[in-house]
């Protein structure tokens, strides 16, 4: 798939630097099937084109508001629909796809505004540099308890395992770019209204040293993690996920939001709980 077909994410290039943006505003850039093959296939494609830097950033309001659970999509019902092997290596494969980032040889920067929630904060973790907005809101966790241990187990890696228990434990729990930035998940945190400006400048400065440079000093960093078990981890909370959409608890949710809509949905488990 070439880069002029991307209909869910643009790809443009700026000398030195590639910007990919995250293109449905309409839904906060939910990430959807649609979003997810073409940001795979962007770095499939990457991977033969001259650049030194990649920027992900967000069309409209919002970097991201995660995993697209809506009626559009698949999430809520990926064990509806599958046993749960199925389920796993549905999972898997979106892992597999921000395994790309994580292992693409030049540096990725993550740029985020607005909402930056579930899904697109497991995205962030696999980007090299992550610069926030004070005023982002970010989310470890859907904002409604469909799954578990898919997305917290790498927040631990960089903000510690009790932060990561605050952020899994309470769902839907948030914190701004100012918090993200000072447990770690995120490398700084700038005024909103200089965001863009700061990134671009940040870009162009990594942009002066060679590629070849660049690829020595990710790989050699990335290693740590790696030795650490980052892929492992990224990989392992598939399967916990698998399980817990199987249970009686997750199928209520998923019976809610198909009776009363997300928003419904949302609301009535703030208000009751799920027993």
């Amino acid at each position: 798939m070439e880069p002029s077909e991307f209909e869910a994410i643009t790809l443009v290039h700026d000398g030195n630097i590639v910007w990919i943006t995250l293109n449905r505003p309409e839904r906060l850039n939910a990430l959807n099937d649609k979003l997810l093959n073409e940001l795979s296939a962007a770095f499939d494609y990457l991977a033969h084109v001259d650049h030194r830097v990649v920027v992900i950033n967000g069309a409209g309001r919002a970097f991201s508001a995660g995993y697209d659970i809506g009626s559009d999509s698949a999430e809520v019902g990926y064990a509806d629909e599958r046993d749960s092997i199925e389920d796993r290596d549905r999972l898997l494969l979106n892992i597999d796809i921000f395994m790309k980032i994580w292992r693409h040889p030049l540096p990725v920067i993550t740029q985020v505004h607005g909402y930056c929630m579930g899904g697109a904060s497991q995205l962030v973790v696999f980007s090299d540099i992550t610069v926030v907005a004070d005023d982002a809101v970010i989310s470890g966790s859907p904002t409604l308890p469909i799954g578990g241990g898919y997305i917290a187990p790498l927040w631990s890696m960089l903000v510690g395992p009790k932060r990561a228990k605050l952020m899994s434990f309470d769902v839907g729990h948030r914190i701004d770019g100012r918090t993200a930035a000072a447990w770690g998940w995120a490398t700084e945190s700038v005024p909103a209204e200089s965001l863009g400006e700061h990134v671009r400048s940040l870009a162009l400065s990594i942009a002066r040293t060679p590629a070849s440079s660049l690829k020595l000093k990710k790989e050699a960093i990335n290693r740590v993690s790696d030795l650490a078990g980052f892929a492992s981890i990224a990989r392992m909370g598939a399967e916990t996920d698998a399980l817990l959409h199987l249970t009686p608890e997750v199928r209520r949710v998923q019976h809610s939001i198909k009776e009363r809509g997300l928003k419904g949905a949302i609301a009535h488990f703030q208000e009751f709980g799920i027993d």
